[in-house]
């Protein structure tokens, strides 16, 4: 593993009210659990030889497992206590790859989809506080390189009462001495996937913190988010978790997505995740 290295994953769950994220991973110096909620979030640093991951995408951190069919925590510290198990069922991958052909490139970080809508079942304690995601939604994704981008935003929700789930990555991507915009999206929406990215052809009509516009030839998607904060985790800068970024796991957002200029729908989220890092 290069020096300057670090790789994560995101494990969201969704209830009815609440949500929380779990992220795993490993960097220069130490591996990590970070896990954020409605109301906080927390970072426990561990040796990098309490890290192991095994080709199916198996991860054990000490006395935690995090797996394609489940997460089981037993995290106890001074400030506080996590304890858990929740079971995941009918993940649903992309097509290929999200980052398309960019995957070959020499970039500072490679984005990966590993399910964009599936059930969970099973509960968490934090702090004394009580978890209940019986018949919720998740989301996966992975993250590896050596550093976030310096200028970037994410957007991901699965939080509707169709089955849709979205997410999008704009971010502004150093490339052999020079930069350019780079664009992601996956909009799987009534087990049918649509793309936008810089690769097909994505082009941005607006982007900013409150308000994004995004499209392609024959697909456009636009994003309203009135108001959001956020709490803080660390981030990557070349391998070393010392940057701070804020995200917001569960603020309200309205999506509006059209194919061939034709309304495919129309819908508000209230528990959608966003990071933006200007």
């Amino acid at each position: 593993m290069f020096k300057n290295f670090f790789e994560g994953w995101y494990f969201k769950h969704q209830n009815e009210y609440e949500t929380v994220a779990i992220i795993p991973g490993i960097s220069a110096f130490s591996s990590f659990i970070q896990i954020i909620t409605n109301d906080n979030s927390y970072n426990i640093n561990f040796s990098k030889n309490q890290f192991i991951k095994n080709k199916n995408t198996k991860i054990l951190i000490d006395n935690n497992i995090f797996s394609l069919k489940e997460i089981n925590l037993d995290i106890k510290t001074t400030d506080f206590n996590v304890r858990g198990k929740i079971n995941y069922y009918n993940l649903t991958p992309i097509n290929n790859n999200i980052m398309g052909p960019f995957k070959f490139l020499p970039l500072e970080c490679r984005h990966g989809i590993i399910s964009m809508h599936h059930k969970i079942n099973g509960t968490l304690e934090i702090s004394g506080k009580i978890f209940d995601f019986t018949n919720g939604k998740g989301y996966i994704e992975t993250d590896k390189g050596y550093s976030f981008p310096k200028h970037y935003v994410w957007i991901q929700t699965n939080d509707f009462d169709e089955k849709c789930s979205i997410m999008v990555a704009i971010a502004n991507i150093p490339f052999l001495g020079f930069s350019f915009i780079g664009i992601i999206c996956v909009v799987y929406y009534q087990d049918i996937e649509y793309r936008i990215a810089t690769y097909n052809g994505a082009k941005i009509l607006e982007c900013t913190k409150n308000k994004i516009k995004i499209f392609n030839k024959n697909l456009r998607l636009e994003i309203d988010i009135p108001t959001y904060s956020g709490h803080s985790l660390y981030s990557p800068i070349q391998g070393k978790m010392i940057g701070i970024i804020k995200e917001s796991p569960s603020c309200k957002a309205r999506f509006r997505f059209y194919k061939a200029n034709k309304l495919i729908f129309d819908m508000i989220s209230t528990k959608t995740s966003c990071e933006f890092i200007d």
